[in-house]
């Protein structure tokens, strides 16, 4: 059964998130892979060891892929494999799927996962997650032609396309441009110090002090995407938005939302 796909908004702060994911990971006992190669600091990976110590676990190692050769060191490989989670720093998208995408890391990433590890990430390590990953764009509310560019992510799901630090940078424009350009996945947009934990049957499940904003294009009967000029607003009929924070759930196969009063009845 697959592992549990967790995107963090980014800033984490609250201490319960990492605890659930380290309770999903094997406890006290979880051997958890930190994965930095985002990051532009050099001691992000050391720092993210200590703050796994101080929640309890005796075996939390970060490895610095810092080159696409990096991506074929044996010993790494080997830790790696026999990892029971795994941790994605912030940083920049495009550095972890400019250096990982197409190595062994990156598909042992996918085994891992389909084998049933949890793989966690914050900020770009949440955008990474899905297929269709957003390498960049602008912010605003109102979506744009050329409002973001798309590449290929690291594929753990093809059901959605993950933003981050949405509320706080103001991205519903560029992920509802995301969207209109292929209105199959469906929008998490991920608040800074939220979590979205994607059960193996895609279940979500919202955590943190903010909301995660789900973009639905399902039902969308029209859009102008292919027709508006560059930097024009796109028009699109029928996209559906719902916000929900923490303790809400969603369905991504039956796209029922519960929101937290509901849930806790």
């Amino acid at each position: 059964m697959r592992g549990w796909i967790i995107p963090i908004g980014g800033k984490l702060m609250s201490p319960a998130i990492l605890e659930r994911f380290i309770a999903l990971a094997g406890g006290a006992n979880a051997r958890i892979a930190i994965i930095p190669t985002a990051s532009s600091e050099p001691d992000m990976g050391a720092y993210y060891e200590r703050i796994f110590q101080r929640h309890g676990v005796r075996f939390a190692k970060a490895f610095s892929f810092e080159r696409r050769s990096d991506c074929d060191d044996q010993d790494w490989l080997e830790w790696l494999g026999e990892a029971t989670g795994v941790f994605m720093t912030g940083g920049s998208q495009l550095k972890l799927s400019s250096i990982l995408g197409g190595t062994p890391v990156a598909r042992l990433l996918r085994e891992l996962n389909a084998n049933g590890v949890p793989i966690a990430g914050t900020s770009a390590g949440a955008a990474y997650m899905s297929e269709h990953m957003i390498a960049w764009g602008d912010e605003g509310s109102t979506p744009r032609v050329g409002m973001v560019h798309m590449c290929a992510g690291l594929g753990l799901s093809n059901r959605i396309i993950v933003d981050q630090h949405f509320r706080q940078r103001d991205r519903l424009g560029r992920l509802m441009t995301a969207l209109a350009y292929n209105p199959f996945c469906l929008g998490l947009g991920v608040d800074e110090d939220t979590a979205a934990f994607i059960s193996p049957d895609d279940l979500v499940d919202i955590m943190g002090t903010g909301a995660v904003t789900i973009v639905d294009p399902t039902h969308v009967e029209y859009c102008s995407v292919a027709h508006a000029e560059p930097g024009e607003p796109i028009e699109v009929v029928g996209m559906r938005i719902t916000v929900l924070s923490a303790g809400s759930t969603y369905n991504l196969h039956t796209h029922v939302a519960v929101p937290a009063a509901a849930c806790s009845v």
